[in-house]
């Protein structure tokens, strides 16, 4: 990040449910000043945003509703600033899932549907839900034309995932990679300036770091843009 381009504070949506303090440690190794934060005040003076996530997405929305965040997080997420949302936090993008009863944040049309345990996996034998562990991605776009936060990150890349339901966009346009487990899942989306991975970089070694770089600096280009 360029000495003449100031540290962006990026706000981690703290709902109880996710690793919090792992992602606030990437961003804040990534040049960020990060503040973690059930606060709807500091979500809207900052300039990016991360929602983490693990769990049911049903308890995810209780506490995002508890907490009176659901309004802000839409209104954020139309500001036209960053947001990065991880596993959960790309899950709750979605307006329904099959996995409870609630209706998600609607800001990527499509739904969450869960595994099928009776799809074969490559060698047979049935898919192993919650699907966990490292898997390769595969790219939409080539490099430059991918969205900011995903430049630089090799195609085959591995990257670390746990979970049991997986994303379905509407629009193919919104899918920027995909991973392999039972046939293609949806591993990473993108619209505007709303940005999501179903894996979870901050477990995923130095190719997840390099994603919260990415973030960071685009966050910090973007403040830039604004203030030129």
């Amino acid at each position: 990040m360029s000495e003449n381009i100031r540290k962006p504070h990026i706000v981690v949506i703290n709902h109880q449910a996710a690793n919090i303090h792992s992602v606030g440690k990437a961003l804040e190794r990534s040049g960020a000043e990060v503040e973690i934060t059930d606060s709807a005040e500091s979500l809207m003076a900052a300039d990016g945003a991360v929602l983490p996530g693990v769990g049911a997405m049903d308890a995810a929305m209780r506490a995002l509703e508890e907490l009176k965040l659901i309004e802000p997080i839409r209104e954020y997420a139309g500001s036209g600033r960053p947001m990065l949302s991880v596993c959960l936090g790309m899950q709750l993008l979605f307006p329904e899932s099959d996995e409870g009863e609630r209706s998600g944040l609607g800001l990527v049309d499509g739904h969450v549907a869960r595994f099928d345990v009776d799809e074969p996996s490559e060698d047979g034998s049935r898919l192993k839900v919650p699907h966990m562990g490292w898997n390769a991605i595969t790219f939409t776009e080539p490099n430059q034309d991918r969205h900011p936060v995903f430049r630089g990150i090799p195609d085959g890349s591995y990257f670390y995932f746990v979970h049991s339901f997986h994303c379905m966009p509407n629009d193919s346009q919104d899918v920027v990679a995909t991973t392999a487990y039972g046939g293609p899942v949806c591993a990473a989306v993108a619209r505007g300036e709303l940005v999501a991975t179903q894996f979870h970089p901050e477990k995923s070694a130095d190719m997840g770091l390099k994603i919260y770089e990415n973030f960071v600096r685009h966050v910090a280009e973007t403040v830039a843009s604004r203030v030129a």
